[in-house]
């Protein structure tokens, strides 16, 4: 050692080296050896009894710096989209640093609270003091919990609205937010899990009143985290946007473009129509274009509306609302394909011969404008013979389009997809947001049409993508599983139908056992068991096929006002033809499987939230109606009692095993069914069974029933002796018997 250092070279260091903080690291630095290790100690006491320095057991670290790997906790994100992190420990007087969250291929989605092992770095941005890499994941943020607040002496209670927790929070007076009794508020956990006695949670918003008009999504919004408020940059982004000059892009203005969808719809994403190929080497064929309104334009890679959109992943659509992913300047007018007026679109030529095989397609950069924005009725209408206003005009138009779909059934024929038949419930609701009445909707050849040419459209642009080499976000549905399938043969065996073994499942065989039932009374039954043999659908870059649709690849394309993956592919389709700089940029291919998995979280989130509002709804329409009888059919069996979905209105309600009579009844694991112990009577999925109603609760959308009678047989009632007992006492004494043989 030449000379002792200075202080001031030793703080240089260890800032310099945050990796190197042990008194024997930097004496190592400094070649101090023997005697002089007691000047070190005593200058690095000093350096820390001055502020310089803080120790952390056996290391030392400049003060308002971080270790270079460190422990965070995510943020929720600021109103750019962009998210970042705190560290957990903080012992600085100094303001806490900066730290964004650079996120990396194949990291998870995180959340608000998450907590994170992070590597850091230095920001090239001087207002940004690190950035942070994932390590990995090491634990989560705190529950949120949205429920009743219940008054109290010191403080109160929270009753969750979720129908499958019966917890209850106590919550501090301190922690309260001065609600009021029976207010809906969001809170959530503090402090660890309590041993004994309830959790403790402290109110982080209060939502008003339940039963107001409305409430019913807002309380499904709040409890599954769904963004429904805009920050302003998207706002001030969305409102500047301007409409589109024809430039460059192809003029399809005369083509007959016209949008059908719901009465009810706001924006009108995709336009079609069907024209004669006459082409003499494809006689009887069809040329069909589809055309999507061009989001791409609008809301650019990196833009605070594209950070917000990947946010939200997709809009979500409840029966007194729609959460939508882009704002209303863009998703409600100019992204919108409204009838007469110029707008901005990507274009698929398809061409079909006369057995509806695609012979060719070809996508274009263009620019439409719609005559007419139909209804699935008025389409439908139209081409039955019966025209108004709107489709008068286009009795040709409309003609063709249904003689390309006619053509096209023969090849989807050919091909087998899935055809499952579930109806969708249609909740009709009264200007207070009272339900007035639960139906099923109508389903049309129009609403075939439309569903035909768009899943077309979207293989179009996989086929193309992959020709051209180009990163793409495929929507993928793999095969069920072997226990799945099982399963779906004991139902078919209880129904007196087949679905053989031993060999590689196929659509095919699916749908023989579908169009087996199809007329039946097992026919809901087998289409609902068939459902939930289905793995849930994602978004991935990688193409693994689509079972259900019975196609090798296939990408979304068609609806990029409310699915970000849309939005990926048009981004993409930009950027393989080259038709502009607002494509598929390098950081999007990077991160295109952290992107994946993140909307096919939002998907199941806006999926969850949707059935939730859904419940609550069908809950408030039968809450006065209890002691009602109801037709109904047996829909899953669990170990504490069994689900039955009414005929009428398709609400799902709960029996528990107390209400299923006077026997003990086991739970048979293998077959998933209930056997009686004296009877052997066996209650298993697909059951027809009448029920009466017990009771509706509408907050959290939960419906208890009894059962009357079940496959056309009486039930016994309910009662507090009898078999019951029996069978619990014997469980409980071979446990009392198994605890005092291990004492002995």
């Amino acid at each position: 050692m030449k000379k002792f250092p200075s202080k001031a070279e030793i703080l240089t260091w260890i800032q310099d080296n945050p990796s190197k903080t042990s008194k024997r690291d930097i004496g190592r630095a400094f070649g101090i050896k023997g005697a002089a290790r007691i000047d070190l100690k005593r200058i690095l006491k000093e350096l820390t009894a001055e502020g310089h320095l803080t120790k952390k057991r056996r290391t030392y670290g400049a003060t308002g710096d971080l270790p270079p790997v460190s422990v965070l906790r995510v943020l929720a994100p600021d109103k750019d989209g962009d998210l970042w992190a705190a560290p957990m420990e903080w012992d600085s007087t100094e303001a806490v640093p900066k730290i964004l969250f650079v996120a990396a291929k194949g990291d998870p989605a995180l959340k608000e609270g998450d907590r994170i092992l992070c590597r850091l770095g230095s920001s090239a941005d001087p207002d940004i003091a690190y950035e942070a890499r994932l390590i990995r994941r090491i634990g989560t943020g705190p529950q949120k919990i949205v429920g009743l607040y219940r008054l109290g002496s010191e403080g109160g209670r929270i009753v969750p609205v979720d129908k499958k927790s019966n917890l209850e929070w106590q919550v501090a007076k301190a922690d309260s937010l001065h609600a009021k009794d029976g207010e809906l508020v969001e809170a959530e956990q503090v402090g660890p899990k309590a041993r004994m006695g309830l959790p403790a949670a402290k109110i982080t918003e209060i939502l008003g009143d339940p039963m107001a008009p409305k409430s019913v999504s807002l309380i499904a919004i709040h409890q599954h985290g769904i963004p429904d408020n805009f920050p302003d940059a998207v706002i001030i982004e969305a409102n500047a946007a301007q409409p589109v000059d024809l430039g460059a892009r192809k003029d399809l203005r005369d083509l007959p473009l016209f949008t059908i969808d719901p009465s009810d719809a706001r924006d009108h994403d995709d336009a079609i129509c069907a024209l004669p190929d006459d082409d003499p080497k494809n006689d009887g064929g069809h040329i069909v274009w589809v055309a999507i309104a061009d989001v791409a334009h609008y809301v650019t890679s990196g833009s605070a509306l594209d950070r917000e959109a990947r946010n939200r992943g997709n809009s979500s659509y409840f029966p007194d609302r729609v959460v939508p992913m882009l704002p209303d300047a863009l998703s409600g007018n100019l992204c919108s394909l409204h009838e007469g007026v110029d707008r901005a679109c990507i274009v698929v030529r398809i061409v079909l011969n006369s057995k509806g095989k695609k012979l060719d397609h070809e996508f274009f950069r263009a620019m439409m404008r719609s005559p007419a924005s139909l209804s699935y009725e008025q389409a439908q209408a139209a081409a039955d013979g019966t025209y108004d206003e709107a489709t008068k005009p286009l009795a040709v138009p409309i003609a063709d389009l249904f003689a390309a779909y006619a053509a096209a059934t023969k090849e989807r024929n050919r091909r087998q997809p899935l055809h499952l038949d579930l109806p969708e419930r249609r909740i009709v609701l009264s200007d207070a947001g009272v339900v007035t009445s639960v139906s099923f909707k109508e389903r049309f050849d129009a609403h075939k049409l439309v569903e035909e040419f768009m899943v077309t459209a979207n293989v179009c642009a996989a086929e193309t993508l992959e020709a051209k080499k180009q990163p793409l976000m495929y929507r993928v549905h793999e095969e069920p599983s072997p226990e799945k399938l099982d399963v779906l043969r004991e139902v078919a065996d209880a129904s007196g139908l087949q679905l053989a073994k031993g060999q590689v499942l196929r659509t095919q065989d699916l749908n023989r056992l579908l169009d087996a039932a199809k007329g039946s009374e097992d026919a809901e039954v087998i289409n609902m068991t068939v459902l939930r043999s289905m793995k849930q659908a994602y978004y991935s870059p990688d193409n693994l096929g689509h079972f259900g649709l019975n196609l090798k690849r296939y990408g979304h394309f068609t609806s990029p006002i409310r699915r970000y993956a849309d939005l990926i592919v048009h981004r993409a389709l930009i950027a393989a033809h080259g038709w502009g700089d607002d494509g598929l940029k390098p950081g999007d291919i990077e991160h295109l499987t952290q992107t994946g998995e993140w909307i096919s979280e939002t998907e199941r989130r806006s999926m969850l939230a949707e059935r939730d509002t859904t419940d609550r709804y069908l809950a408030a329409f039968l809450s006065e109606q209890v002691g009602a009888e109801f037709e109904g059919r047996v829909s899953g069996i669990a170990k504490f009692g069994l689900f039955v979905k009414l005929l009428e209105t398709g609400a799902d309600g709960i029996i528990p095993l107390s209400q299923l009579g006077r026997e003990y009844w086991r739970y048979i694991e293998r077959d998933g069914t209930l056997k009686g112990e004296d009877s052997g009577r066996v209650i298993a999925v697909g059951m027809p069974c009448k029920v009466s109603l017990v009771e509706a609760t509408a907050i959290t959308g939960g419906l208890t029933l009894e059962m009357l009678e079940l496959d056309g047989k009486p039930m016994p009632k309910s009662s507090s002796g009898k078999g019951r007992p029996r069978g619990r006492k014997f469980g409980k004494a071979k446990g009392r018997k198994r605890k005092l043989q291990k004492r002995r």
